[in-house]
Order: C-alpha cells, then structure tokens, then sequence
C-alpha cells in the first residue's frame, strides 16, 4: 500500500456575490470526505442563516476574546464593518482524521492562512463580467443601492489577488463551475507531494511478494 497524506483545506475566495458559498453546498452534499469549517463572525444572522450551521454568530467582546486565544487560524474585517474569523483547532481535528476541509473567505482571509504551514489549495471564484455580478448581487435583494457599489468595488480590488491563488474557475454554469472545483480537489489530492515515500513504498511491495 502507498501511502499518503491526500488531506488538506479548500479555501474559495470570490466577489462578494460571485457564488462562493453556493459552489461549496454543492460540493458538501456530492463528496464524502470534506467538511465545512463554520467561521465565526460578528455581523447579524441574514435571512435563513442559523447560528452554528452558516456562521457562528458571536459579539465583538467574544471575538476579541478568541483573538487573544488565538483560537483563530485568520481573521479579518470586511468591508470595515464585521470581523470574520476561521477555528484553527477545528481544522486541525478533522485534517488528523484523513479529511478535507472546505471554506469561503475573502482575500484577506486567504493571504493570512498562506503565510501559516495548513496544507492548502487556493480557488478563487469569479462570475463572467462585472454586469453579471451586479445584478446577482440586486436579485439577492440583501443589499441597499450603496451596499452593492460598495461591494462592486471591492470586488474590483479583489481582483488583483488572483494570481496569488492556485486556481481560477469561472461561474457561468453552476454545474460546470462544481464540477471544475470537485476536479481540481481530485487532482491535488493526487499531487506527487502528498504522497510520503511512493518509490520506496512501490519497491516494498514487490519484496513482500517474493
């Protein structure tokens, strides 16, 4: 048996709108071996959202608290205005276990977790064109008419860390963009490096059948 070490985190970065969290529902209910890293934020459940399931919601003085902990592998505040942070010993305890863990953040986010030794792939998320953006972001009808612009500039800005990702998917076709993301996992869970010893594991093998 070769063996290897296949797990790691699965960060997706996208505009805020591009379809980040979408691509990685489908992706929780077609793979049996990822799970999804609940990050904690300070901001106000939206619509549907449920404590525990889509975010922890935490107040401010608790997030400070997990800073102080480092409990946090990142953490940032978006759009100046909530704080966003990601559990290290939660990602650690399943990484141990032999699986993925999958997460959407922005790009502060992901250049935090880059500078840290968690194995990772980087996919960075975007629609079509900026048009296309904009009017996702009207039909989700959370935002006001200054909220949007804003996000459409940041999303701007944003752009310029693409080439710090590992890969860049198109959201045109939701299908097409899952499949790419579930394709891009398979290939790197069969990268050279996250194999321990292949050649002399391969050799092993063959005296253990003479």
């Amino acid at each position: 048996m070769i063996n290897k070490s296949s797990s790691f985190l699965i960060v997706l970065s996208a505009p805020s709108g591009g379809g980040k969290s979408t691509i990685l529902n489908e992706i929780l209910q077609k793979a049996d071996k990822i799970d999804y890293s609940v990050s904690y934020t300070t901001r106000a459940p939206r619509g549907i959202e449920q404590d525990g399931v889509h975010y922890h919601f935490v107040n401010k003085a608790e997030f400070t608290a997990r800073i102080e902990q480092g409990d946090f592998l990142e953490y940032a505040k978006v759009f100046g205005q909530s704080w966003y942070g990601t559990s290290i010993s939660y990602i650690q305890s399943r990484l141990k276990l032999g699986r993925h863990v999958i997460m959407d953040i922005d790009v502060q986010g992901a250049a935090q977790i880059s500078a840290t030794t968690v194995p990772l792939v980087k996919i960075f998320i975007i629609p079509p064109s900026v048009d296309v953006l904009q009017q996702r972001l009207i039909r989700r009808g959370t935002d006001s008419p200054e909220d949007i612009q804003r996000r459409l500039d940041t999303a701007k800005k944003e752009l310029d860390c693409i080439p710090d990702y590992d890969y860049l998917v198109i959201n045109d076709d939701l299908d097409l963009a899952v499949k790419d993301v579930m394709a891009i996992i398979k290939a790197e869970e069969n990268r050279v490096c996250r194999y321990q010893s292949p050649m002399q594991e391969f050799l092993l093998q063959e005296k253990k059948h003479d």
